[in-house]
């Protein structure tokens, strides 16, 4: 498409919602986190201002739906041939050009007439009595007064039941049956299109690339070391050696012999002469 539509006022919100959606992309999320990278902030703000340069990546979807969307709101209301079989006293008293007929000046004009007429027939009625309880003219008129404050309340009932039965009616006929769901259609395809082709490439290009199996930056995963408990520890088999007492151990004793020596042969005085 050579020269794309502009996206409308209308439509600017819910570019701005598809852009909070496209901005919590886990793929988004994750080239946010690489060195350098822009912030969501300034991300944001520069989608905004190309937001028609955006846009323009869903043309087809989007002029399809504002198209039948505007359809929808020119198509004219069906024509009174249209109208339901049977439509009641409602619709017969509807004028034919469309105006608000007899039937909705009735249901306002009828109870204020009725009650003060009754207003009027009573405080007659009421002192004609005080004057002369007697009167039958007295008794007549207060009848008469009560008679037209209930025609009056009846009145006024029958016009709100009117006017909310022909609220349903009008709010029923405002668009055809069956165009509902083929509006939603439209956007919800304009929408996937916005997104998918329009916002997050657009926000791809204005980020660094994230290399093909990177992680996600979900929580790391750590495990722990494989500790033992001192208990099932196994111990080194040491022998101890093979030690015997010192009086088993068969020394040779040392062999001293006294040297050579003579004692001295010594006499006692007596044996001298």
């Amino acid at each position: 498409m050579t020269n794309p539509p502009p996206l409308l006022a209308e439509d600017r919100p819910e570019y701005e919602r598809l852009l909070a959606e496209a901005l919590r992309d886990h793929t988004v999320l994750t080239a946010l986190r690489a060195p350098g990278a822009l912030t969501t902030d300034q991300l944001r703000v520069r989608a905004l201002r190309d937001a028609d340069a955006i846009a323009a990546a869903a043309a087809t979807e989007y002029t399809h739906y504002t198209r039948l969307r505007e359809t929808l709101r020119t198509t004219p209301p069906p024509p009174p041939g249209a109208e339901p079989i049977a439509p009641g006293l409602l619709t017969q008293l509807r004028s034919a050009n469309g105006g608000a007929g007899l039937f909705p000046v009735l249901t306002v004009l009828t109870p204020v007439l009725a009650w003060t007429a009754a207003l009027v027939l009573l405080l007659i009625g009421y002192l004609l009595r005080a004057a002369n309880p007697d009167l039958t003219l007295a008794r007549s008129l207060v009848t008469a007064g009560w008679v037209a404050l209930a025609a009056g309340v009846a009145a006024m009932a029958i016009g709100i039941i009117g006017l909310v039965l022909t609220a349903i009616r009008d709010g029923g006929a405002a668009a055809p049956a069956g165009t509902d769901p083929e509006l939603a259609d439209a956007r919800r395809e304009w929408r996937t299109a916005l997104r998918d082709r329009g916002l997050l490439p657009y926000l791809h290009t204005h980020l660094p690339a994230v290399p093909a199996g990177a992680p996600e930056f979900t929580s790391p995963g750590y495990t722990s070391p494989d500790f033992t408990s001192p208990g099932p520890v196994p111990t080194a088999d040491y022998t101890s050696p093979d030690f015997t007492s010192p009086g088993a151990v068969p020394t040779p004793a040392p062999d001293f012999t006294a040297p050579g020596y003579t004692s001295p042969a010594f006499t006692s005085p007596d044996d001298v002469t």
